[in-house]
Parts: C-alpha cells; structure tokens; sequence
C-alpha cells in the first residue's frame, strides 16, 4: 500500500466535503490480524527473500555523509500509531543536531493543499464526465459504496469523485478515519512539530500539487484498476493496516510492498505478467521520479549544513530508493537504528 504525506488531508477534505454525514463514528484503534505471521514459513522466507533483493530493504533511520556534508533519512509511517512515540525519541536526537528538516510536504504544502481544492475542485471531483457507478460494475459499485459508507462518505458524493481521489480514500482503513478527523498524525506530522519547536526551517522536498501530476500521468483504466485492487481487500482491510504497520516498526518496509504483489496476484484476472507490469508502472510513477527528484533537494539542503529528511519508509529502499541513489552519487551510507 503507498501512502504518501498528503492522502491524511486529502482524507479530511473528503470528510469535509462530506458535511453533517461525516464524523458520525468513534473513534476505533486498528485490531486486525497480521496477515504476514499467518503465512507458512515457507511463504515467509520467500517474501523476506525477495524483499532483500534489492538495496537496503531494511531499516526506518539512516544516515549519509560525504565530504564533511550530514543527512539523516528518516523513513515514515503516515498514519497514526502509539508507537511513533518510541520512535521520535530516538529522531528527535538527530533534529537537535539538524540546521532544517525536509518531509514531502509541509505546513505550507498542506495549506496549499487544501486551498487549491477550494479552488478548484474539480481536481477531486468529476464535474461533467461519467461517474463511477457509469464506470464500474454493478457489484463493484455496490462494494464501493458499501466502503465509502464506512469512511462516513455518502455513496452519491463519492460517485462523482475522480477515481484516483477514490483509491487514496481506500487506502486509509475504516479504523484510521475517525482518528484522522480528530487530528490523529503520523511521524511526518511529529517530525514537523518537533522541527517547529525547535526553531528550524521545514522545507518540502516537492512541489505540493505533485501528487495531482502522478494521477495526470495515469489512464483512467489505470485509476480504476487502482479502485478494484483496493476493494478486492477492503473485507480485510483492518488485517492489512496491522500487517503493514507492523512490517514497518519491525523496519521491514520493503517486505509490505512483495507481500502487496502477493495479493494482486490472488486477484480475479491477474496474471503474474499483469501484476510485474502494473507493480513496475506503480512504483515508477509514485516512487522512481520523485526519489529521483528529490536527491538534488537533499544534497543541495546538505551543503548548507546537516539535515535531516523524513518521508515515507518505502521511499528509503530499492536500485532507485533514496538511499542506493545516494550511494551512487558519492554518499556513505549507514544505518541507525540496526
């Protein structure tokens, strides 16, 4: 599943679009299964396998020196969870050190955000083309409806929402929504207010509006795919935010995104030549070109002193993560929290 920093205010303007429907549950801590720990320890060792296929596929907290120059990479979870706390002891040691934190998006990128939508909203909303009960089967218009109803989300509203909008709302478990209304933030939002705290300067390592360019880029039959693959495990969608919230404090975000392969495979009509193809298309387009983009934000951040950059931990491994194309420019690389 990939997060990015922006789908916690993405979910909340949905919420808030959503008038006096919204906010009409308690708030609910996630209380699924660990789908990974259920796996036969042969299917276990083949996932860890193929995870450590590719450069540093372990590890939430690193750091990066060349020629005298310091970055400490911090790797996210963007959703809310009472182990952050533990974590932040640990990061805030490196902010005290730090001349400026880098996250993908800011204070100023959220306020951004949020004004572009007020704006313009159909950025979000589809305002003349057909809407998702047109596009979708019947039975998958059901099961959608059946999902936005448990976001607190009117199925009439939802049916007029671009799909890529409707993916990202999937993406957030039933048991994250409430808290996300209340204000509930994940480590990017510690960082930052510990950043503030201090004083430091928080710069976005993106533009905001690159997330509505990521969608731009993809067919429509590529965002519904997206729609599909996210209701084929919403009936386990609590099990899926335990699975990968712990993969991620266990430091093994890359396990999360083979084992995600491993559940594409199981869908109806995928083939594992359908799966490569749709996975490679994914990752290029929500993690190859931004990490890309952001190693000259980083270094060039570096050279006016250490800094530390936080973003989403899948963003840290991989021939084109952060880290490997760190290492490829002349950064050493170590790990922290080993």
């Amino acid at each position: 599943m990939i997060l990015t920093k922006l789908l916690p205010a993405l979910a909340v303007a949905a919420l808030s679009f959503a008038g006096p429907f919204a906010g009409m549950s308690a708030r609910a801590d996630c209380v699924g299964a660990n789908m990974i720990d259920a796996l036969p320890e042969s299917d276990r060792a083949a996932l860890r396998a193929a995870a450590g296929a590719v450069p540093y596929p372990v590890g939430n907290i690193w750091q990066a020196t060349r020629d005298g120059q310091r970055v400490w990479l911090v790797g996210t979870y963007h959703l809310d969870d009472p182990r952050h706390a533990d974590k932040m002891a640990r990061i805030e040691g490196l902010i005290d050190q730090a001349e400026a934190v880098l996250v993908e998006a800011g204070p100023e990128e959220e306020d951004a955000l949020m004004a572009h939508l007020a704006r313009d909203p159909s950025v979000m909303v589809n305002t003349d083309g057909p809407t998702l009960p047109e596009l979708l089967t019947e039975a998958e218009w059901q099961a959608l409806s059946d999902a936005m109803r448990a976001r607190q989300i009117p199925p009439f509203m939802a049916s007029k929402f671009r799909p890529w909008y409707v993916s990202m709302l999937l993406a957030i478990p039933t048991c994250q929504s409430a808290m996300l209304q209340e204000g509930a933030r994940g480590l990017d939002g510690m960082v930052i207010d510990a950043a503030l705290a201090r004083g430091l300067p928080v710069r976005a390592l993106e533009p905001y509006d690159t997330l509505f360019s990521i969608f731009d880029g993809m067919t429509a039959e590529d965002q519904l795919a997206m729609i599909r693959s996210s209701l084929a495990v919403e009936g386990q969608a609590e099990d899926y935010a335990v699975t990968l919230a712990d993969a991620y404090f266990d430091g093994e975000g890359r396990l999360i995104w083979e084992f995600s392969r491993r559940m594409a495979l199981q869908m109806p009509g995928y083939t594992p030549e359908r799966v490569e193809r749709d996975f490679a298309r994914m990752e290029e387009a929500i993690n190859t070109r931004r990490n890309v983009a952001w190693i000259p934000v980083i270094e060039a951040a570096a050279a006016r002193g250490p800094v530390l950059a936080a973003f989403g931990a899948l963003h840290l491994s991989g021939d084109k993560g952060v880290l490997n194309l760190l290492a490829e420019a002349g950064w050493q690389i170590e790990r922290l929290d080993g």
